[in-house]
Parts: C-alpha cells; sequence; structure tokens
C-alpha cells in the first residue's frame, strides 16, 4: 500500500495547487491513500466546508487538523458530521470532532489521528497518553495506522516517533511549515519524518507575504499577514507500507512544483 502524507495546505495557492496536481501525482506514483493536513486552508488559517470539499473532490482520502481548528465558525457542522476530518485527539473530549477516523481502501481498512504538542503550543491534554487511548480504542484488525503530530519542537516529534515505533505504520509532523531531511524508517518498522514542510507559497514567510511580517518583527507595527502567492509547491512524503503488518517498508520525502508532472497551466477556478 502506497501512502501520500501532504503537509501543512496554506491558502488559496495552496487547496487550489492540491487540486491541480493530485490526480497527476496519485497516476504516476501510484498512490492508494492521501492524507492531508488543511489547518491553515482557509486564508491561512483554519478550514472551511467547501475547502474541505473540494480537497475531497481532488483525492484526498482523510484531512487532519491542528491548532487553529475552531478558527472558522462555519466549519463547525464539518466537525459534526463528517467522517474524513479528525481534530486533535488529546484535545478535550468535549471539543467538537472526531478523535481517529478510519476507511477502507480495497480490503484494508485505514486509520488516521492526529495530536498537538505541547512545547510553544497552547495547554493540550497529554499527547502520549491521548496516543496510548486512540490505539486502545482502535479495532484491533486495523493494522496500518497514520499518525500526524502537530507540534514546534522536533524534540517533541522525534520522542513520539521513539514511542510510537512499531504501534503505527507512519509518524509524521506538521505546523512548522519547513521540510526536515529526517526521513527514515525506525527499527520497529514505523515511518517517521519531523515535518513534511508546507503546500503552498515558497516564496514567503512561512506562507504569508514576506514585507509585512519583516515590517511587523522590525517595528512592532501591527499589520495584515496576507497569504502570498509566488512559488507554490506541494510537499510531504510517499510510504511505502506492509498492510497485512502495517510496518513501513520505504519512506521518501517530495517537494513538487507543477512543472515537475509536466501539468496544464490551467488551475482550476
Amino acid at each position: 500500500m502506497r501512502v501520500l502524507l501532504i503537509g501543512d495546505i496554506v491558502g488559496q495557492p495552496g487547496y487550489r495547487f492540491v487540486e491541480r496536481v493530485l490526480p497527476a501525482l496519485r497516476e504516476r506514483e501510484a498512490i492508494d491513500v492521501v492524507v492531508a493536513n488543511a489547518e491553515n486552508s482557509a486564508s491561512g488559517s483554519g478550514i472551511s466546508p467547501k475547502i474541505y470539499h473540494r480537497l475531497r473532490n481532488a483525492g484526498v482520502d482523510c484531512i487532519t487538523m491542528g491548532d487553529h481548528i475552531y478558527r472558522r465558525k462555519e466549519a463547525q457542522p464539518l466537525y459534526e458530521q463528517e467522517t474524513r476530518i479528525v481534530k486533535p485527539a488529546n484535545f478535550p473530549p468535549e471539543a467538537p470532532g472526531k478523535s481517529w477516523a478510519s476507511f477502507q481502501c480495497g480490503d484494508v481498512e485505514i486509520a488516521v489521528f492526529s495530536l498537538l504538542g505541547r512545547v510553544f503550543m497552547r495547554p493540550v491534554d497529554c499527547p502520549w497518553r491521548a496516543a496510548d487511548r486512540i490505539l486502545a480504542e482502535l479495532p484491533p484488525h486495523i493494522r496500518v495506522i497514520l499518525l500526524d503530530f502537530h507540534a514546534e519542537a522536533t524534540s517533541d516529534k522525534q520522542l513520539m516517533g521513539r514511542y510510537l515505533d512499531g504501534r503505527v505504520s507512519a509518524v509524521v509532523g506538521t505546523h512548522t511549515h519547513v521540510p526536515t531531511a529526517d526521513e527514515c524508517i525506525l527499527p520497529g518498522g514505523t515511518a517517521f519524518q519531523c515535518d513534511l514542510g508546507m503546500t503552498g507559497p515558497y516564496e514567503s514567510i512561512l506562507g504569508r507575504q514576506i514585507e509585512p511580517v519583516s515590517k511587523t518583527t522590525r517595528t512592532f507595527e501591527p499589520t495584515y499577514f496576507h497569504v502570498a502567492t509566488g512559488d507554490v509547491r506541494l510537499a510531504g512524503v510517499i510510504v511505502d507500507i506492509d498492510p497485512a503488518s502495517g510496518r513501513a517498508a520505504s519512506i521518501r520525502r517530495i517537494c513538487l512544483r507543477a512543472s515537475d508532472l509536466n501539468d496544464s497551466p490551467n488551475a482550476a477556478p
């Protein structure tokens, strides 16, 4: 089984680029399953029902979220009604949304969950205890298990990878928008990368226009950080997994421009 895990989709440039390149990428790489973090997809913060459905129609099988999950009130019905989007599982039980999702890919059932880190992040419950709880809740026949660890600190992400090694198929990080070069298969068979990177405009500061971020940082004068538009790329990893054991066989980092797929210049409206 071949899984594509996509890093933080940022704004309209990000989700339109996913629409533009994902169908060809799925075909070229024989991708079976696509999981994407989309917590920055609506103007850089949160998600909307429209964007959720556009990503699903483009071929994203499951969507993970992070600390910006509740930034948009119109997204509330998604967390209550849709089965292919998950909240961080270490949020309080009363927080809207599902702690994990499962779905079929052929004869194989796949589980996806998300956790929020605690270093330099908002206060949340213990991610390690939450991981144990989710794994205890999952039906025992589910072997392919994917975790998006939405965290700031690489130390937290490395610890989570080691903690879950051999118990899940992949632990990949999101949130920092900067892809790391540490993709590997851990000794127990879990694919790992500290951060998938950003799917969005790379001529930017983490997806935002450079000058306003620079001005506010230097002067403390408040400005609005609009999403940038230049040099849009899709970042993530492709992981090959044995569906019988749930162990990962390989992990490969990708960072694609449209030209890499000889794509048509016509983007989705």
